[in-house]
């Protein structure tokens, strides 16, 4: 089974949390386990866990980590790093190399990325050589990753469930 955790560096309080939220909010929905925040931030997890609560899954959040000790605890437990920037390798090109393996740390970043990290991560992975957001980053990756079977992803425990339609909207509330 893999697993496949985020780890968000960091963001500017006043202007990032929205921001920060929806890579935690993108990473549940496309697949990722869990997410670590390096900075602490209570009204994210907050955010996050309620909406763990009522959609479902066994998605986990940790703020307040220190992001060196992060990467160096994943790859000590054998897990492998990727690093989602705009200069680095391209995604179509590495992907499949990062498919095989079964633990691993998306790391996206937030205000200004520490030059030290660029070295202690096993992949620099570029989605584009244009400008774009680490949201759309990180959606893209884990779509290429899990190849497209995490939009069939079933939810435990949800108390919410939206069935699909062609026009219309429904959803059940097991609440």
């Amino acid at each position: 089974m893999v697993t496949v955790r985020i780890l968000r560096l960091g963001h500017r309080p006043a202007r990032d949390a929205r921001v920060t939220t929806h890579v935690g909010l993108a990473a549940r929905a496309l697949g990722a386990d869990g997410i670590y925040l390096a900075t602490k931030d209570p009204s994210i997890v907050k955010s996050i866990e309620e909406v763990v609560k009522r959609w479902g899954g066994n998605f986990s959040i940790r703020d307040g980590v220190q992001w060196k000790s992060c990467i160096s605890r994943w790859k000590e437990g054998g897990g492998t790093i990727v690093h989602l920037i705009m200069y680095g390798q391209r995604l179509n090109e590495v992907i499949s190399e990062i498919r095989k393996k079964d633990r691993i740390l998306v790391v996206v970043g937030g205000e200004k990325v520490p030059r030290t990290l660029y070295r202690l991560v096993d992949y620099n992975v570029s989605i584009t050589y244009q400008p774009h957001s680490e949201i759309s980053s990180l959606a893209v990756f884990l779509d290429h990753f899990f190849d497209g079977i995490e939009l069939e992803k079933e939810y435990p425990y949800a108390e919410m469930k939206i069935t699909p339609m062609k026009l219309g909207k429904k959803g059940k509330s097991n609440a």
